[in-house]
């Protein structure tokens, strides 16, 4: 994840001055480096409780953090990272994650272990190269085969892989004029292997847009338009979504004079932005509209934003972190199912799916704040409850 840069509290943007205030600020947010996946450092993971001993854990853990998933469609899923030496085996994680009717889980490389011990679950799944071999999936198309060939095929029977994503936030940047011919080869790739029902997309951060305020004004960096054009034309033609990583917090903590903790954290039970006809009380649907106006921009209206990350740190940052802060933003987020699920004022017919960030605390993450993001700790003790009312 990058910083990003979202709309402010209009309580506090009546004038022109506070408008230029807002601009700056998010230009500066945009400066500092957030959340970058180290993919060879992670390590692996000690093993928890198993066998009987975990049985036990989960029937003891009787109250379910999270509500049963919503219809099809409709998912919430959440990430999980191995920035951390003390993280549950893959199976315990698994049966986490099903004891907890969670829908989906994403890594940010396909691991084999977890592959393994995802066949028959049932979870929908997400992963993607690291981003240092995008350039080869996107010169060699013997590249982009192997990769299927090695993580795809062995596991399309009994493991439910729905998305490859190609780039973790590598817009912009030196790799992301690669990615739409990686995107091409991996298409062609599951094509010729004879797999079906995989949208290979890419993952973006607020920093791949510029004036986003308000969310209809939003349109993707210039230098960007063109990459974005043809990368969205192949989502389009294979029905894939675009997904993107959204952080209310980030903005919340860089001015939280301009943006309330209300708006960030869905406490807001009143319009905060008014933008033309739409309105918005939390931050997390302005930005995603934001890429849902961006897209209109470059002719691909039709294309589905998916949320791939979001969520809300418990440590490192007072008062902007805590628990109750992350609980009630990812509450916001995990509503409780069919018309419920959250959509957003320039989309209200679309439901938007999220994978939350993260499943554990990382202990090997960088600094606090990096660490505290888990739902879970590692021994698979709950954070914070996730109740749906």
């Amino acid at each position: 994840m990058l910083p990003k840069k979202s709309p402010l509290n209009t309580f506090h943007i009546h004038q022109q001055e506070h408008l230029q205030t807002y601009t700056n600020t998010l230009e500066e947010s945009y400066q500092f480096s957030h959340k970058q996946f180290f993919y060879t450092h992670y390590t692996s993971m000690d093993s928890k409780p198993t066998g009987l001993t975990i049985v036990i854990f989960m029937i003891l853990l009787s109250i379910q953090i999270f509500c049963p998933a919503g219809v099809a469609g409709d998912i919430t899923g959440v990430c999980y990272g191995r920035n951390g030496n003390n993280l549950p085996t893959p199976a315990d994680t698994v049966a986490l994650y099903k004891t907890n009717n969670i829908d989906a889980i994403r890594m940010y490389e396909p691991f084999a272990d977890m592959l393994e011990a995802l066949r028959g679950s049932g979870l929908s799944v997400a992963f993607g190269p690291r981003n240092e071999e995008i350039q080869s999936l996107a010169q060699d198309p013997a590249a982009a085969t192997n990769f299927v060939a090695t993580w795809i095929t062995p596991y399309q029977n009994d493991v439910a892989i729905k998305w490859i994503t190609i780039g973790n936030e590598v817009f912009p940047g030196e790799i992301a004029p690669f990615v739409a011919a990686a995107i091409r080869n991996v298409n062609a790739a599951l094509t010729n292997s004879g797999v079906t029902g995989i949208a290979v997309t890419t993952v973006l951060a607020m920093n791949a847009l510029t004036n986003s305020y308000p969310p209809s004004a939003a349109t993707f960096l210039p230098d960007l338009t063109e990459i974005m054009t043809e990368i969205s034309s192949i989502l389009s033609q294979t029905n894939s979504p675009l997904m993107t990583n959204i952080y209310p917090y980030f903005a919340y903590a860089s001015d939280p004079y301009h943006i309330s903790l209300d708006y960030a954290s869905f406490k807001s039970d009143t319009p905060v932005v008014i933008d033309g006809d739409l309105k918005y009380t939390n931050m997390f649907e302005a930005m995603v509209d934001g890429f849902n106006a961006a897209l209109e921009k470059i002719n691909a209206g039709n294309v589905v934003v998916m949320v791939a990350e979001s969520g809300w740190p418990t440590e490192g940052n007072p008062p902007y972190t805590s628990v109750d802060n992350a609980k009630a933003y990812n509450l916001g987020i995990r509503t409780c199912g069919g018309s419920q699920r959250k959509r957003t004022p320039r989309r209200p017919e679309t439901p938007v799916d999220v994978f939350l960030f993260a499943m554990f605390r990382e202990n090997q993450k960088d600094g606090p704040v990096e660490q505290s993001f888990g739902i879970f700790a590692p021994d698979m003790t709950p954070v914070y409850d996730l109740f749906c009312y």
